[in-house]
């Protein structure tokens, strides 16, 4: 598939490359002057030695078609490529940063747009004068608008998507993720956007040209040429022709060109072109005050708000938890509880309309240094993110970059944050890849993501992740899209690389089944609260919450067990309860569950529940 794909830029590409290279080579072909003229051979019909006739003027007419492209051919490549830059990158920054930002850029240049274009560019025209150079500035401005606006919906398309916040979540800079992830996803529509603004710029610069506003004469061009055979069509109606022909020709074959360069260059389409990646610096790492704690995180009393048109919401609330190094501590509850949302406070990527409206977040760096996460400044948490924090998201389809090969995005995150080459950082990535247990993985780092399996991807995903050694992995339900046997030797892996390097892991889902094979600790969340902790074994042999009551006994446990479903559903942020959380669906709902919220109970040095009847649970 690949293969054709690529077959299919033979035709169209030489064709355009044959255009190319017959204009850029006219000084070579020993034509005729194109501006003599030969009065007495006036509309002369084609001959040996001018094959296409003469001009009005006696002027060679093959002579001219050649020449001309070159005027034609500059002035709207030079046009489209200085206008595709400055509109990708106000696009760009406009639709990757929002706000004040993409008022600055991209709403300014729509007031470009609401100028007929062909009086926009008779403006400039009229201002500066005729010629090649104040076209190239015209259309310039004329088409800037079109590719700040192709670049700005589709970087709000990309922007939100999974592997853009899983590279920053490896502590990527703005730059980088600007340049090395969205600008290769959002190319496609900006290659059919250059095809499109190369023959819009033809089109308007042989218009210009034959209102005697473009090309000074007698320089050759397509659209004087097409002014000239006008006034003598009757005469000489092929002298129309071979200007006319040559410019839709032209058109025709760029705009083939570029779908068909659109499609090759799609990896998700089958495609085998490369990708590509810069170097950057090492990151520096904050500086923090030296502490001496026993724990790796500690979160107290973190409540994480959303402005709305309700006012304001809180969908996580007072939630503490702690992890030692090499402890293993699952978050654990239904749909909307709150569980992705914490994991996303903890490494700094909550979405724009979030913040942290309360609470600590203590983490302890390789170094001993302390940081409240909660209150770190943006460009110290890109050094700690894919550094001393990682995380592993839910979808690596969705999370890893289709247009970039595996092993050139684990790399990236490695380049991230060492001062290695890329030769280095490649094999490392291979080694990583090894490490993981993906098979073949000098091969497979040469894959695009849509090439592998479920677990491989997942695997790469990982391998990416713990590419610098983090202290602490955040793993988002990583395993909920594979099958059972592909689950066990993910969580064998996590199990063997938390061993190999004491790093904490804060293990996300809704899998009971999971949370007893691999963790330590248990934290279980319902409405944005923590309502139950403590060790895994007695958390699960004796409850002490009616929500963690429910939810183990909702999970299979045998082939005949009986299930119980938990009636209702999780309330919305906006729509709490006024006691406790889980009254409307508790069995052992009373008054005073409808009317006080339940404190944070100490049921034993180890374990917690937010329930008033919390003793009469078991």
């Amino acid at each position: 598939m690949a293969g054709r794909r690529i077959s299919h830029l033979y035709l169209p590409g030489a064709i355009v490359g044959g255009i190319i290279l017959v204009a850029l080579a006219a000084p070579l072909w020993h034509l005729a002057d194109p501006v003599k003229m030969e009065v007495p051979a006036r509309l002369a019909l084609p001959s040996l030695a001018h094959p296409l006739g003469q001009d009005e003027y006696g002027r060679d007419v093959l002579s001219r078609i050649i020449w001309g492209a070159r005027a034609s051919l500059a002035v709207s490549f030079l046009s489209a490529l200085f206008a595709g830059v400055i509109g990708t990158v106000l696009g760009l920054t406009g639709g990757y940063f929002r706000g004040f930002v993409e008022l600055l850029t991209v709403r300014s240049m729509e007031a470009i747009v609401c100028f007929p274009p062909i009086l926009l560019a008779l403006l400039v025209v009229t201002l500066m004068g005729p010629g090649a150079a104040t076209l190239v500035l015209a259309l310039t401005i004329l088409y800037a608008p079109g590719y700040a606006r192709v670049a700005f919906a589709a970087t709000l398309t990309t922007r939100g998507l999974d592997f853009v916040t899983a590279q920053e979540a490896l502590g990527a800079k703005p730059l980088r993720v600007l340049t090395l992830t969205i600008l290769p996803n959002i190319a496609p529509p900006l290659l059919v956007q250059f095809s499109l603004t190369v023959a819009a710029a033809m089109v308007l610069e042989s218009g210009l040209s034959f209102l005697g506003l473009g090309v000074v004469p007698p320089a050759p061009s397509w659209g004087l040429m097409i002014r000239g055979a006008r006034s003598t069509m009757e005469q000489a109606p092929w002298l129309l022709l071979w200007p006319c022909a040559a410019l839709t020709g032209t058109i025709l074959a760029f705009n083939l060109l570029c779908d068909r360069l659109r499609d090759a260059l799609d990896p998700r389409a089958g495609a085998t072109a490369g990708g590509w990646l810069a170097r950057a610096g090492a990151l520096r790492l904050p500086d923090a005050t030296p502490v001496a704690t026993p724990a790796l995180l500690a979160a107290d009393g973190l409540t994480i708000e959303i402005e709305t048109t309700l006012g304001r919401i809180r969908p996580v609330r007072d939630l503490s938890l702690s992890l030692k190094p090499g402890e293993t501590l699952a978050l654990v509850g239904e749909s909307g509880s709150g569980k992705t949302l914490t994991g996303l406070a903890l490494i700094g990527l909550l979405p724009p309309t979030m913040t942290i409206a309360g609470g600590r977040i203590q983490f302890v760096d390789r170094a001993g240094r302390s940081h409240d996460l909660a209150r770190t400044a943006e460009g110290d948490m890109r050094a700690l993110r894919g550094n001393e924090i990682a995380m592993v998201f839910q979808d690596p389809a969705s999370c890893l970059n289709p247009v970039h090969r595996v092993g050139d995005q684990v790399a990236e995150g490695i380049l991230a944050h060492r001062d290695l080459s890329r030769g280095e950082a490649a094999t490392q990535a291979v080694g990583l890849l090894t490490e993981v247990g993906l098979p073949d993985a000098a091969q497979r780092a040469r894959a695009y993501p849509h090439e592998l399996s479920g677990g491989q991807r997942q695997r790469a995903m990982i391998a990416s992740a713990v590419a610098n050694g983090p202290r602490l992995l955040i793993a988002d339900e990583p395993t909920t899209a594979l099958d059972v046997t592909i689950q066990a030797q993910i969580l064998d892996l996590l199990a063997a690389l938390k061993q190999k390097s004491e790093m904490g892991l804060i293990f996300i889902t809704h899998n009971l089944a999971v949370v007893s094979e691999i963790a330590d600790r248990v934290c279980v969340m319902y409405a944005g609260e923590i309502v139950e902790e403590g060790p895994v074994a007695e958390v699960f042999a004796a409850p002490r919450h009616p929500y963690t009551a429910a939810l183990i006994a909702s999970a299979p446990d045998g082939v005949d067990a009986a299930l119980m479903a938990i009636p209702g559903t999780v309330p919305p942020p906006h729509l709490l309860p006024e006691g406790c959380t889980f009254a409307p669906r508790c069995a052992r709902v009373s008054e005073q569950c409808r009317s006080a919220k339940p404190p944070a109970a100490q049921v034993s040095a180890t374990r917690m529940s937010r329930c008033h009847k919390w003793k009469e649970v078991a």
